[in-house]
């Protein structure tokens, strides 16, 4: 079971509950002892081989320029990441996502919404990437004033 771990912490990041979540999937599939997970993973975390810290900085490195801060703190929140580094997490993104979020849209279309249906579907587009509303708006409109 341990070197399993080590095998999938060598292809990437995983949060701690997320490879104890893939460890007892593993041992339920192969019949094995789900007992050692916790200290495995315990020894694992003393080493430092395994860092939820280390593991957001990787999410949010590679998901910020895509992505506001609702889908990425969702998607830490679903990987088994503590409440308090999501929220310095989010604090971090906070700053450039106005940024973010006209780079998205740049990318996305290349005009400004001409009816109140095409401003919804840029705003649908927007919000489903995780940007809140207020980013949203400033966005768009600023868009429309540029022509």
């Amino acid at each position: 079971m341990r070197q399993r771990a080590l095998d999938y912490l060598a292809k990437r990041e995983y949060s701690v509950a997320e490879l104890a979540k893939k460890l007892n999937t593993v041992a339920r599939q192969y019949e094995l002892d789900t007992e050692v997970i916790p200290e495995i993973l315990a020894d694992f975390n003393k080493r430092n081989w395994v860092s939820d810290t280390r593991f957001t900085e990787q999410i949010l490195h590679a998901r910020k320029s895509k992505f506001g801060c609702a889908r990425i703190a969702n998607e830490l929140r679903e990987k088994g990441v503590s409440d308090e580094l999501i929220f310095e997490a989010v604090q971090d993104i906070k700053e450039n996502e106005l940024v973010n979020a006209k780079a998205v849209w740049r990318k996305k279309y290349d005009a400004p919404p001409s009816s109140r249906e095409e401003w919804a579907k840029q705003a649908r587009f927007l919000q489903s990437r995780g940007f809140g509303f207020e980013i949203i708006k400033k966005v768009i409109n600023e868009q429309k004033d540029d022509i």
